[in-house]
């Protein structure tokens, strides 16, 4: 079982003016996307990747953090020690370090490799204040926050639902009224098997995103997963399909029980077996399953359209 991180805690209030002592910190997996995606809104970041082994990462730390404190709150430094925080730094494919990323409205604008003199830092920070006189202050999340929800999901259907977790309530504590990461939760606990949680997190959502379309489809997607629940054993029901093909009810069993296991394909494939050998079965209950396997997966995942087309493909065969 995973640890559930607070998901609708404050949002960070921007410091106002940024002084010399907090504008350089220290900073984790867990709190990049506060301490910079959120904060880059405001004002340039330039993060530092950095580990306690490295030695030209000795000698750029302190010229980096000079600069930056030089500028007076124009920009700030985050640093991020890549061993005990490994997941941004492999997101963004950081390879060797030191490795130095600035960001400002929520995108990286720039960066570079390596320890370098202070001259180029300095004038790799003088840029950044230029481009934040010329761009002025706004914007959103950018390329980095959907980079974090494609590797949240990657996360959670490779079975690392701690890490999916630990992505989303990233998001959350930057944002915490951002729908798709809510029910990116919700869709842990469900695959974790937590249905109570579950639904108490679904009734608790906020009201300003409880009827947006991620929570209708985390909604049916928590409905279809208790009804799961009880399917039964995977390698029992299949051994009943394989000694009876026409055995529909204990396919459809299997199904479900494939749902629950977080196997989507696989228990689409056994409803579209059910289909074709019998389209008319429990009166026409497994395309109405399928289209409650469709309302969880969301209309735009790319199972659900694979399998319309599948199933448009069998009806007028």
């Amino acid at each position: 079982m995973f640890s559930m991180p607070p998901a609708n805690g404050s949002k960070p209030a921007a410091p106002a003016a940024a002084g010399a002592a907090d504008v350089v910190k220290d900073s984790s997996d867990r709190a990049f996307m506060a301490d910079v995606i959120e904060a880059s809104r405001d004002v340039p970041v330039i993060v530092d990747f950095w580990a306690p082994w490295c030695g030209p990462c000795k000698q750029l730390g302190p010229i980096i953090e000079k600069v930056v404190r030089a500028a007076k709150g124009a920009v700030r430094l985050v640093k991020i020690d890549t061993d005990a925080n490994p997941m941004i730094a492999s997101q963004l494919r950081v390879q060797s370090i030191p490795a130095v990323y600035a960001f400002f409205q929520g995108r990286p604008v720039d960066g570079f490799m390596g320890a370098l003199p202070e001259s180029q830092v300095k004038a790799f920070v003088d840029k950044l204040v230029a481009l934040a006189k010329q761009a002025g202050v706004g914007g959103g999340a950018g390329d980095l926050l959907e980079e974090a929800f494609a590797q949240a999901k990657e996360l959670m259907e490779g079975g690392d639902l701690q890490g999916a977790l630990d992505l989303y309530s990233q998001i959350m504590q930057a944002e915490p009224e951002n729908a798709q990461a809510y029910a990116g939760l919700i869709r842990c606990l469900i695959a974790a098997g937590d249905l109570e949680n579950a639904k108490q997190m679904l009734a608790q959502a906020p009201e300003a995103i409880a009827k947006d379309k991620e929570l209708v489809n985390v909604r049916a997607a928590l409905d279809v997963a208790e009804q799961a629940a009880n399917a039964g054993p995977i390698p029992e029901l299949m051994e009943k399909v394989a000694h009876d093909p026409n055995d529909h009810a204990s396919r459809f069993d299997l199904a479900m029980a494939l749902f629950a296991a977080g196997k989507r394909e696989a228990a689409v494939d056994e409803l579209l077996e059910i289909f074709k050998r019998d389209r008319t079965w429990n009166e026409d209950g497994a395309r109405k399953q399928l289209v409650k396997f469709f309302e969880a997966f969301g209309q735009t995942d790319p199972l659900t359209v694979k399998t319309r087309r599948r199933l448009s493909t069998m009806m007028f065969s």
